[in-house]
C-alpha cells in the first residue's frame, strides 16, 4: 500500500494512503529506537515537539523515526494501534478510501500539566489528546484539589 506524508487541516503535516486500505489490515508499522521512559524524560525534557510512543505500561518507548510517525491523533480514528512481540502495528479499524489521512487516537496518559489540544475536528472531538480514562482522571483530581482548598478555606 502506498502512503505520503503532505499538509494536514489536522496538525502541519500527516500522513496520506495513496490506495484503499481494507479494515484489519496493517497500514504501517511505528519504528525507531527503543528508549526506557527515564532516557526519553531526559533526552526531550526542553523539547515541544516528541515522536515517543509508550510500549506496554509505558517503561519503555519507542522514538519515532519513520512516516508513521506523522499519523496525526483523531477522536473519530480510521486506525488503532496494536503491539505484536515488540512491534507497534497501526492498523484499520474501517475500510480507508485513496487520499483520506491515516489517524489514531493518541490515547495520551502522561504529559504532566500539558493540556494536549485536540485539533481533529471531528463531531466526536473531546478537545484533548488525552485518553477518556485520563480525562476522567484529571477531572478528578481537579475536584478533590478544589474541594480540600475549600475545607482549608
Amino acid at each position: 500500500m502506498g502512503l505520503i506524508i503532505r499538509s494536514s487541516a489536522i496538525h502541519a503535516a500527516g500522513c496520506y494512503t495513496t490506495t484503499a486500505i481494507r479494515k484489519g489490515a496493517h497500514v504501517i508499522e511505528y519504528t525507531g529506537h527503543q528508549l526506557t521512559k527515564r532516557q526519553a524524560d531526559k533526552a526531550y525534557d526542553e523539547s515541544p515537539i516528541t515522536y515517543l510512543f509508550g510500549l506496554g505500561k509505558g517503561d519503555i518507548v519507542i522514538d519515532g523515526h519513520s512516516m508513521a510517525m506523522f499519523i496525526n491523533h483523531s477522536c473519530d480514528p480510521n486506525c488503532e494501534t496494536e503491539e505484536e512481540d515488540g512491534h507497534v502495528w497501526i492498523k484499520a479499524i474501517r475500510n480507508i478510501t485513496p487520499a483520506e489521512e491515516i489517524t489514531y487516537d493518541y490515547c495520551l496518559y502522561d504529559g504532566g500539566d500539558d493540556e494536549a489540544i485536540c485539533n481533529c475536528g471531528t463531531g466526536k472531538c473531546r478537545g484533548t489528546m488525552y485518553s477518556a480514562e485520563e480525562v476522567k482522571r484529571r477531572k478528578a483530581a481537579q475536584r478533590k484539589a478544589k474541594s480540600n482548598g475549600h475545607k482549608r478555606g
